[in-house]
């Protein structure tokens, strides 16, 4: 019982303070007009408290390789809602996801996501989503870099599923490369579909770069599967 209450008011905390952020990135976009300031707030104020919060202690290999005065498409598996403040907290860059349609309806974080400039895809409606790919591709292109899911939503059982391929199609129209990541610990922490916290260790794995030049559309499956294969791998290092 105690445990359970400590698990609630760990919950009720993070909500407190992701609304208060949420609430206040928003209304320094609108007074700036900037995405780089709310994002730095972030990777900076909002994940390393959230995480402590949350009893998660970050470990990170990896990511000191990259060079991030270029763009990349990031893509990790997804077992755990920690999976977002780790990433922040990850990458020394301001990071957009790619995310789902159905999270454009959620207060406040609908409104985050749409004015950071980041990117929704309906994979219910083929002539959206293929309008998805191409914003998602001309922020490739423009410099930005981009964290997507390509498993497409949480796994339950922490197995990586098949990868989506509208993500790799997008960085084979930009030519940009693929760096993939492996996040173990978060559902053991947070599990999906119960609110009860278990602290613990977060080892996030960033791999290199994978080219995505030479590369057609009709590769694209095949892409989406070598860099599974290295997801994978990484998390068995």
């Amino acid at each position: 019982m105690i445990s359970r209450l400590l698990s609630l008011l760990r919950v009720v905390l993070v909500a407190l303070w992701t609304g208060f952020w949420t609430s206040l990135a928003l209304l320094i976009h609108l007074v700036t007009r900037s995405h780089r300031v709310p994002l730095a707030l972030a990777r900076r104020i909002w994940a390393p408290p959230t995480l402590r919060l949350m009893g998660a202690h970050l470990e990170i290999d990896g990511v000191a390789e990259l060079d991030f005065s270029r763009s990349y498409l990031f893509v990790a598996n997804h077992t755990s809602q920690l999976d977002i403040p780790v990433l922040f907290a990850t990458l020394p860059i301001p990071l957009r996801f790619l995310a789902k349609q159905e999270l454009r309806r959620i207060p406040l974080v609908g409104h985050f996501i749409r004015a950071m400039g980041m990117v929704f895809i309906d994979r219910g409606r083929s002539q959206a989503a293929r309008q998805s790919i191409d914003r998602l591709a001309s922020s490739l292109e423009n410099g930005m870099s981009l964290m997507a899911f390509p498993e497409g939503t949480r796994s339950r059982d922490g197995e990586l599923r098949e990868f989506k391929t509208g993500a790799f199609v997008a960085a084979i129209k930009s030519g940009v490369p693929v760096v993939p990541i492996y996040i173990r610990g978060a559902a053991a922490i947070l599990p999906a579909g119960t609110l009860e916290i278990h602290p613990g260790r977060v080892r996030v794995a960033v791999g290199r770069p994978i080219s995505s030049q030479e590369l057609s559309l009709e590769d694209r499956r095949r892409f989406a599967d070598h860099v599974r294969s290295a997801m994978a791998e990484l998390g068995t290092s």
